[in-house]
């Protein structure tokens, strides 16, 4: 349980800390939602566009008309085909802040009055040069929430006063400089002076504000004639941008719209004469020709600034607005914080594969939602912090996963490596489960072997004054009787001077166990026959076994405290194997020889492949009925 909630405190904290980034807004963060809306917005399938067409100024162009700028006339010309040929509002995307060298702005302003233009202005950072303003009725205070320049800079007065609307051609990147969003609205605001003075009491600066259109809005007020718009906002920015007798266009907090990419516009050179395609559209003329045009970042690849008005013109005539609410980001974060936490509860209970899997299966749902919401309501979603979150706190649950496994294992390895065979240990730790820490009630078997006559050889390496010699033969004998019963899938549980107690059927699993407890009593006998020969040729002192077996229901586990425990049993059971070992001295064989193995009934019982001979009826200390012992019966190749 400790490891459990070290674990999961972790893991929450890294979540914690990855939420509270989050809802910071950090400029990676920015970066990947934006990406992710690009992804969103690719999806749009294209198609052709029946209200916008384009004229542009390309080679032909100019290989017509002679190098740009062309005189102004030209530029009349063209609009005046346009209009002939059943053109709606002309949207000219072009600045003309000088005049025209070639003497051409009589005849192109005589035109803009006549035929519905709309011409450019441009934010600077300086002062107002010509600049058009134009009226806004203000519902709230939206001004503080608009893009702001310094200054503008407009078309000269002849061609800005008889143009029918002006409007501005200034985009409003996002931090990674793609365009995927257009103000409607702007405003300059500049200090002019400072009225009042000492005598007056009071001095205050005084201010120039004033509202310039984009140029897709500008086409909309021109199209219905309104002499303004109206703008309101509420207490987290604008709201939405009215052109009177146009439907309300909802914004985001600074008046802008997402642009729509799902439109091409079908384009026309401006060297030809016939442009009765685009009878009742809006027309766009820009320039395309080398060294012209301006190229701009888009979700969906560069385009030409003049692409940018007719998407953001195509985005207000389709009336569907792309939507990113103020409680998205909630959403959002509460979303990636509930599927964090699902990873790690799936990193901590689940394999391995399975965790990957989850990982990727939850990446998708996450698109698929996305997609889900973008493509049905238009609203945007950004599942690039989703991505992140699962990301990390599944790496890091996993990761915590891993160090506690490996801690589990060298646990393992360092508890059980001497008392139990090395396959038995690399399975445990392959598979910890099957290691139950704590106590465990279980049926088992129980083996405890001692040394018989073991103070004639001790006293014998006493009076040789060869202490290190007893120890040597204490160890040699040991290792052969610990060797026997690892190989036959016994745990070693500690040794008791020359006594050897072990038992069968935990930590691992073994069906067989009373078998696998009797085969290695008697196969220790056989070992020791070989060592007692030993002996005899080293002049040492006759060595026997005896050897006690039971099988019973215990309780197994860690047993010990905090600061030292071991892995080991405690029960009635264990305590009568205890007492056969004992009461093998009571009992000789024909040879003399005392009984190596005696057994319980409660072993004989499951034993399959040992025969057994009944031995004798006993009563043990501790319990009040006889207990029936038995011995193997020795075949000739054991003997």
């Amino acid at each position: 349980m400790k490891k459990f909630i070290t674990h999961w405190t972790f893991a929450f904290v890294t979540l914690v800390v990855l939420t509270y980034t989050g809802l910071q807004e950090p400029f990676v963060k920015e970066i990947l939602k934006l990406k992710s809306f690009d992804i969103l917005i690719q999806q749009e399938e294209v198609e052709l566009s029946s209200d916008i067409g384009i004229v542009t100024i390309d080679e032909k162009s100019i290989e017509k008309y002679g190098q740009w700028p062309w005189k102004r006339d030209v530029l009349a010309q063209v609009i005046t085909d346009l209009r002939q040929s059943g053109a709606g509002v002309i949207m000219i995307p072009i600045l003309f802040s000088e005049e025209d060298r070639l003497g051409g702005d009589d005849i192109l302003s005589q035109t803009l009055t006549d035929n519905g233009v709309v011409i450019a202005q441009v934010g600077t950072s300086q002062i107002n040069k010509n600049s058009v303003p134009r009226g806004v009725a203000k519902i709230g205070n939206p001004l503080p929430y608009l893009f702001e320049w310094d200054g503008m800079l407009g078309p000269i007065p002849k061609l800005g006063q008889n143009a029918n609307g002006v409007g501005v051609i200034n985009t409003a990147p996002e931090i990674d400089g793609v365009v995927r969003r257009i103000p409607l609205i702007m405003r300059i605001e500049r200090i002019l002076g400072i009225s009042g003075g000492k005598s007056y009491g009071q001095i205050s600066n005084v201010v120039e504000d004033k509202t310039y259109p984009t140029m897709a809005i500008e086409v909309i007020r021109v199209a219905t004639g309104a002499p303004s718009y109206q703008i309101k906002s509420g207490k987290g920015g604008i709201i939405a941008v009215r052109v009177p007798g146009y439907p309300i266009i909802y914004t985001d907090p600074n008046a802008r719209v997402w642009l729509h990419w799902n439109k091409e516009f079908e384009t026309i050179s401006a060297s030809e004469s016939d442009f009765s395609k685009f009878e009742g559209r809006s027309v766009i003329i820009g320039t395309t020709a080398e060294g012209l045009g301006g190229i701009i970042a888009t979700p969906v690849g560069e385009k030409y600034d003049y692409e940018l008005s007719a998407s953001t013109l195509q985005t207000v005539l389709d009336g569907k607005q792309i939507n990113r609410y103020d409680i998205s980001l909630f959403v959002e974060l509460l979303a990636s914080v509930l599927l964090g936490i699902l990873v790690i509860l799936i990193a901590r209970f689940t394999p391995y594969w399975f965790v990957g899997t989850s990982m990727i299966l939850l990446y998708g749902a996450s698109l698929v939602v996305a997609c889900y919401l973008f493509n049905k309501h238009l609203i945007l979603s950004d599942i690039s912090w989703i991505i992140i979150v699962i990301t990390i706190v599944g790496m890091h649950s996993i990761f915590n996963r891993f160090i506690l496994e490996f801690k589990l294992k060298q646990q393992i390895r360092k508890q059980f490596e001497s008392y139990l065979d090395p396959r038995q240990v690399a399975i445990l730790q392959k598979d910890p489960s099957k290691l139950k820490l704590g106590g465990e009630r279980r049926e088992m078997s129980f083996l405890f072997m001692d040394i018989v006559g073991f103070t004639p050889i001790s006293e014998y390496y006493k009076n040789n004054d060869d202490p290190e010699g007893l120890v040597v033969v204490i160890n040699d004998y040991l290792n052969r009787m610990s060797k026997i019963v690892l190989d036959n899938g016994g745990t070693i549980d500690k040794y008791m001077g020359d006594c050897i107690m072990a038992f069968w059927n935990a930590p691992l699993d073994c069906p067989n166990h009373a078998e696998m407890a009797v085969k290695s009593s008697i196969e220790c006998a056989k070992e020791t026959a070989k060592l007692k020969q030993e002996f005899k040729d080293k002049g040492l002192p006759e060595i026997n076994i005896g050897s006690g077996v039971n099988t019973g229901t215990c309780i197994v586990g860690n047993m010990g405290s905090d600061m030292r425990f071991d892995y080991s049993v405690i029960g009635d059971a264990v305590n009568l194997a205890a007492r056969l070992e004992a009461a093998t001295r009571n009992y000789k064989e024909k040879d003399g020889n005392i009984v190596a193995t005696l057994y319980s009934s409660y072993t004989m019982d499951q034993l399959k492949d040992i025969e057994s001979i009944e031995v004798d009826k006993i009563k043990v200390k501790g319990k009040e009925e006889l207990i029936t012992i038995y011995k193997p019966v020795m075949k000739k190749e054991d003997a």
